[in-house]
């Protein structure tokens, strides 16, 4: 580097416009400064790891658990809609229960399972949008 036509050693720090601008800098600029000295982040970083594969982990365990609960509240409204028989408009809201007859029949009744001598399947509710919660 050159000031006045005259070389200057790359240990001072110079600049054209700021000129000797050293106690700017953010680190030592000679030999005599304090040695910069990096911080050991592998600790840290192993530590961080192992937290964020963990906030993964549970968040992919949440959505494989409510990709389950979809599947089954499909398979549920499948089988109401297109295998049950009912004679009857279901009412939101009111709970019906499945039953199973001798030939493996499926059919929909208002009679609680209490009430009578019926291969009993599961309990449901019309919900407001015309899906079948299994209750």
């Amino acid at each position: 580097m050159e000031k006045d036509g005259k070389k200057i050693s790359d240990l001072i720090v110079w600049d054209q416009i700021r000129g000797y601008y050293a106690r700017e800098l953010t680190y030592g600029s000679n030999i005599g400064a304090p040695s910069i000295n990096l911080q050991d982040v592998h600790t840290w970083k192993s530590n961080k790891v192992s937290e964020i594969n963990a906030n993964f982990k549970t968040k992919y365990d949440e959505i494989k658990k409510d990709i389950e609960k979809l599947i089954d509240e499909y398979n549920w409204n499948d089988l109401i809609y297109t295998k049950v028989q009912f004679n009857f408009q279901p009412v939101m809201g009111n709970i019906y229960h499945l039953y199973e007859r001798k030939d493996s029949s499926l059919f929909l009744s208002l009679i609680s399972p209490d009430s009578w001598n019926q291969t009993y399947v599961g309990s449901f509710k019309l919900d407001s949008n015309s899906k079948w919660i299994k209750i």
